[in-house]
């Protein structure tokens, strides 16, 4: 699967319940619905905007993220799809994460979320103006969350001296 996973059956599955989700919570497209199940789910994939999702385990582990998800985080598939969707966020702000995530399952879905997060290699970044909704399946069960945004700001960081370095550079 590491070469294309959006085209693994399971895959395409849960992208069109991404899609439909998001539809049904907020009433528009997240991307122009065209063609084949495949095709959408390769769509959504190549998409230049994060979509990433995960589960409903009690420490959800994230199941879903496009090209551009992966790229931001700096995890292969393997990788992401492996990961506990807590550690997207360091530890001062997954409280601050978790209330977020309680509020979009509680009302369906929530729209212009910022907050921090980080990438596997420690590079940090503000999620600007972010939706999070409830992904459900055909019977409407609830069977996890995702989230979609197509800003992001890079955070530099401060060295002990109080120099400034770029967290996207060297």
């Amino acid at each position: 699967m590491a070469s294309s996973p959006w085209s693994h059956p399971s895959v395409v599955v849960w992208s069109r319940l991404l899609l439909d989700s998001f539809r049904r919570w907020t009433g528009r497209d997240l991307l122009t619905r065209t063609g084949s199940p495949e095709e959408q789910a390769r769509a959504l994939f190549a998409a230049p905007f994060v979509v990433v999702s995960h589960g409903t385990e009690s420490d959800p582990v994230l199941n879903y993220g496009n090209q551009t998800a992966l790229d931001l985080w700096e995890l292969s598939w393997a990788q992401l799809t492996s990961t506990p969707s807590r550690l997207t966020a360091e530890p001062m702000n997954r409280d601050e994460r978790a209330r977020m995530l309680a509020v979009a399952e509680a009302q369906g879905y929530f729209s212009g979320y910022r907050g921090i997060r980080i990438s596997s290699t420690g590079k940090r970044f503000t999620v600007e103006d972010a939706t999070v909704w409830n992904v459900l399946n055909g019977r409407g069960i609830r069977v996890g969350q995702a989230a979609t945004f197509a800003r992001w700001t890079p955070i530099e960081r401060r060295d002990s001296g109080g120099y400034v370095h770029n967290s996207t550079g060297p």
